[in-house]
C-alpha cells in the first residue's frame, strides 16, 4: 500500500494505517478517500439507522484535522458526538463500522473505552469547549505542547454553556486550544461585501501572518523606540480593522478568529489548520459546510437525515413506521387541548419533530417556542410564563431533562409554579446507548417536593394523563412515556385510576407501570403465573393507601424501567418496611448504565421482558435489585 501512497495511486480506507497514513496522501488521494467515506456512511446508516447528514458534512473537515494534528497525543473533542462517524472511520475502525449503534458493536458516539482516539464520551450538546479547555489546561500544567481541538456545530452554539466556556478559556492566552465551528446552517458573521471578503482572505493567509510577525520582530529589535513603534503599529492596525471590519463575538471574547473557511476545500482547510496551530493561544476557526454533502436526498432535507432510521439508498425513502407514536399522540393531543384553552403554550429545545410538537408549531405558532438547545432556559422561561397565568408544557427527551435539574428546583418548585413536562424517550431508547437512555428522570423528579409524575401504558391513557397534568395539578407535573409505538397487551377500558388491581386472590403481587406493565401482563397471561397484578399510572407521590392494600400479600415483585437507586420501587420498599410488611419484597430495575442495543434486547437483559419476568417469578427471585 505504501507504493500506492507514494505514487499517488488509488487508496482504500481499510488498507491504510489510520490516522497516520493520512499525512502521506496527496490532496487528490484525500479527495478520492472522501468519496469512499461518503459512500460508506450512506451504505452503513441506510442499514443501521443513525446520524447521517451531519457526518456527510464533516468529511473533509475531519480529514483535515487528522492530517494536521497528531491524535491521540493531540486531543479531539466532538460536541454531542453524533458527527464523529468520520472520525471513527479515520481512526482504525473502518472494519467494524458496519456494527455502529448495534449491540456489541461500536458506539454511535465517542467512547474512550473503544479507542484511544476518543478523548471523552459525549452525547449531549454544548459541552465540548468546556471539556477541551480543561484538557488543554491539564496539558499546559503537565508541560505538554500538544493541541486540544473542540469541534462544535452551529446548533450547539445555542447552548449557554458554550459562552460560559468561551468567557473562561481566553483568560489564559497560553492555552493550545483550537475551537472549530462547523457552521452548516446559520450565518453568524454579517457580510459587508467584497472588501470584507478581501480583508478576511488577507488576514487569514500565511503570507500575511508571516509578514506581520517579521515586521513586529524587526521593530522590537530597534533600540529605545522599537517596542513603542511595534505597539503603535498594532494599535493602528486594530483601529483600522475595527473600523472597516467590525470585531465579532469570538474576537471580543479573546479568540484569534479565522474564517469563514470553505469546509469542503481541503486546500483551504489545510491552510487554516496550519495557521491555527501557529498561534499557540485560543483560536476560533469558523468553517462553513453543507449538511448532507454528497448525498442528494440528505442535502435537500438535512433535517430529516439528521437522525434517521434505516432507509433505501437509491430512493432515500426511510422505513415507514405504521401509525402513530407516543410522541405524535402527545403532540396532537396537546394541540387539541390548546385550541380550546388559550393559556396553554408549548416549549421545545430544538426537538420540534422529535417530540411531536410540529402540529402545535404549525397551527398555533404564536404560542409555540423553540428555544434551541437550551433546556435550562426552557424550564426557567416556562416558569416566567406560568408566573403570568399561562400553562407552559415543555416536551423534552428524558436524557436532556437532566440538564435542567437546578432550574426545576429553584425556578419552578420553590415558587410553586405550574409547569407540565412531557418526558419523551423515558426508559430504554436503544441504539444511542448510555448517553441517551431515559432512566434518570424518575429519581431526579421524585427528589423535588410537590412534584407529580404520571406514566401511562397506552395512547388513550397518555391523553388522559396529559389533561390531568394540565388541569388537576398545581405545581410541577410530569407525564413520562417511551420512544416508539404502543404495544398494549391488556384491554384498556377508558376509565382512569391512579392505580388498578388485576386480582385473582393470589399470594404473589406484581407491580409495574408504563410500557413495562404490558410485559408484566403478558408474563402472567402467557406463562400462567399465579400472580395478581397492580398497575400504577400516577406513580408519584405514592399514595399511603396503596401500601396498606398490598401489605396483605406474602410476596411482592416490582418491575421498573428506571434506574434502581431513587426509583419508585425503592420508595415502595421503604414504605413497606415502615408499615411493618413481613413478606418477601424484591424488585427488578436498571442497575448502572445501559449500552446500546435494540430496545427489546436491552429490556430482556435488564430482566424486564415478559420471558425474563416469568423466569424471575418461577425461580423465586432474589433479594435486592437485579
Amino acid at each position: 500500500m505504501n507504493e500506492f501512497i507514494n505514487n499517488g495511486g488509488r487508496v482504500k480506507l481499510t488498507e491504510l494505517n489510520l490516522p497516520q497514513d493520512l499525512k502521506k496522501l496527496s490532496i487528490s488521494q484525500c479527495r478520492q478517500l472522501c468519496g469512499e467515506i461518503r459512500s460508506t456512511l450512506v451504505d452503513t446508516v441506510s442499514a443501521t439507522g443513525g446520524h447521517l447528514a451531519s457526518n456527510l458534512g464533516v468529511v473533509e473537515l475531519t480529514m483535515s484535522i487528522h492530517r494536521n494534528f497528531n491524535s491521540p497525543k493531540d486531543k479531539i473533542v466532538w460536541d454531542v458526538g453524533h458527527q464523529a462517524y468520520v472520525h471513527k472511520l479515520l481512526t482504525g475502525r473502518a472494519d467494524r463500522f458496519s456494527t455502529i449503534r448495534q449491540e456489541d458493536g461500536i458506539s454511535g458516539f465517542p467512547k474512550p473505552s473503544e479507542s484511544e482516539h476518543d478523548a471523552v464520551i459525549a452525547g449531549h450538546s454544548s459541552t465540548s469547549i468546556s471539556t477541551a479547555f480543561g484538557i488543554a489546561e491539564a496539558m499546559r500544567l503537565q508541560g505538554k505542547d500538544d493541541y486540544t481541538i473542540a469541534v462544535i456545530g452551529d446548533g450547539a452554539m445555542t447552548g449557554g454553556m458554550v459562552y460560559e466556556a468561551m468567557n473562561n478559556c481566553c483568560q489564559n492566552t497560553e492555552s493550545n486550544l483550537i475551537v472549530i465551528l462547523n457552521d452548516n446552517n446559520m450565518s453568524i458573521s454579517k457580510s459587508v461585501g467584497s472588501l470584507e471578503k478581501y480583508l478576511t482572505e488577507l488576514r487569514n493567509s500565511e503570507e500575511y501572518l508571516d509578514t506581520k510577525r517579521k515586521v513586529e520582530r524587526k521593530l522590537n529589535k530597534i533600540p529605545v523606540v522599537g517596542t513603542k513603534a511595534a505597539k503603535g503599529m498594532k494599535y493602528v492596525k486594530d483601529a483600522i480593522k475595527s473600523t472597516v471590519l467590525p470585531r465579532n463575538l469570538f474576537e471580543d471574547m479573546g479568540f484569534i478568529y479565522l474564517g469563514p473557511i470553505n469546509g469542503h476545500s481541503l486546500n483551504d482547510l489545510e491552510q487554516a489548520m496550519r495557521m491555527a496551530k501557529s498561534y499557540h493561544r485560543p483560536v476560533f476557526v469558523h468553517v462553513k459546510t453543507i449538511k448532507g454533502k454528497g448525498y442528494l436526498p440528505a442535502e435537500k432535507n438535512p433535517g430529516e437525515y439528521h437522525g434517521i432510521s434505516r432507509f433505501d439508498v437509491e430512493s432515500g425513502n426511510p422505513e415507514i413506521s405504521a401509525g402513530d407514536s407516543y410522541s405524535t399522540v402527545f403532540g396532537k393531543e396537546l394541540l387539541r387541548l390548546a385550541e380550546e384553552d388559550e393559556r396553554i403554550c408549548a416549549i421545545t429545545a430544538a426537538m420540534k419533530y422529535g417530540t411531536g410538537l410540529q402540529y402545535f408549531g404549525k397551527k398555533l405558532p404564536q404560542r409555540f417556542y423553540d428555544v434551541g438547545i437550551a433546556e435550562q432556559h426552557a424550564v426557567t422561561f416556562g416558569g416566567g410564563l406560568a408566573a403570568m397565568g399561562q400553562i407552559p408544557v415543555f416536551a423534552v427527551y428524558s436524557t436532556f431533562l437532566q440538564r435542567a435539574y437546578d432550574q426545576l428546583i429553584h425556578d419552578i418548585a420553590i415558587g410553586g409554579l405550574h409547569l407540565v413536562l412531557g418526558i419523551d424517550r423515558a426508559g430504554i431508547v436503544g441504539e444511542d446507548g448510555e448517553t441517551h437512555q431515559g432512566l434518570f428522570d424518575v429519581p431526579m423528579l421524585t427528589s423535588i417536593p410537590d412534584t407529580v409524575i404520571y406514566s401511562p401504558a397506552c395512547y388513550d391513557e397518555l391523553k388522559i394523563c396529559l389533561k390531568k397534568a394540565i388541569y388537576d395539578e398545581k405545581h410541577l407535573a410530569a407525564v413520562r412515556y417511551p420512544r416508539g409505538s404502543e404495544n398494549i397487551s391488556y384491554k384498556y377500558d377508558g376509565n382512569y385510576s391512579d392505580y388498578k388491581f388485576f386480582a385473582n386472590e393470589n399470594d404473589t403481587l406484581i407491580i409495574s407501570y408504563g410500557r413495562v406493565f404490558n410485559e408484566a401482563y403478558k408474563a402472567v397471561e402467557n406463562y400462567k403465573l399465579p400472580c395478581d397484578l397492580m398497575k400504577l399510572t400516577k406513580i408519584f407521590p405514592v399514595a399511603e393507601e396503596i401500601i396498606a392494600e398490598i401489605s396483605k400479600y406474602k410476596r411482592i415483585v416490582f418491575f421498573e424501567e428506571a434506574i434502581s437507586r431513587g426509583s419508585i420501587s425503592e420508595k415502595f420498599g421503604s414504605m413497606l418496611l415502615e408499615y411493618g410488611f413481613r413478606g418477601k419484597y424484591t424488585r427488578v430495575a436498571a442497575n448502572g448504565f445501559i449500552r446500546q442495543a435494540a430496545v427489546k434486547s436491552a429490556l430482556d437483559k435488564i430482566g424486564l421482558s415478559s420471558e425474563k419476568m416469568a423466569q424471575f417469578i418461577n425461580n423465586g427471585g432474589s433479594n435486592g435489585t437485579s
